[in-house]
């Protein structure tokens, strides 16, 4: 099962990757590009958090989190309006 999570988590960091590229071609714009990427980059961190729980993972994945989270709310305060 932990074989399967792995592959998993790698294919939606690989789709991320490849929708966060298309975002960012289609709109040429790095907010939406930006927080597609983190969001699929959120989902295989907890892929990866339910297969194999030891303290690394969970390391791993509170950092991607509070990344996503930092950026997230450096991207509001910069954006005008």
């Amino acid at each position: 099962m932990t074989t399967v999570l792995s592959l998993a988590a790698l294919a939606t960091t690989a789709f991320g990757l490849a929708a966060a590229a298309m975002a960012l071609a289609s709109g040429m714009r790095v907010v939406p590009a930006l927080a597609v990427l983190l969001d699929f980059l959120t989902a295989a961190g907890l892929l990866r958090l339910a297969g194999d729980p030891d303290w690394s993972t969970i390391a791993a994945a509170a950092a991607v989190i509070a990344v996503r989270k930092l950026v997230t709310a450096g991207l509001r305060a910069s954006q005008p309006g």
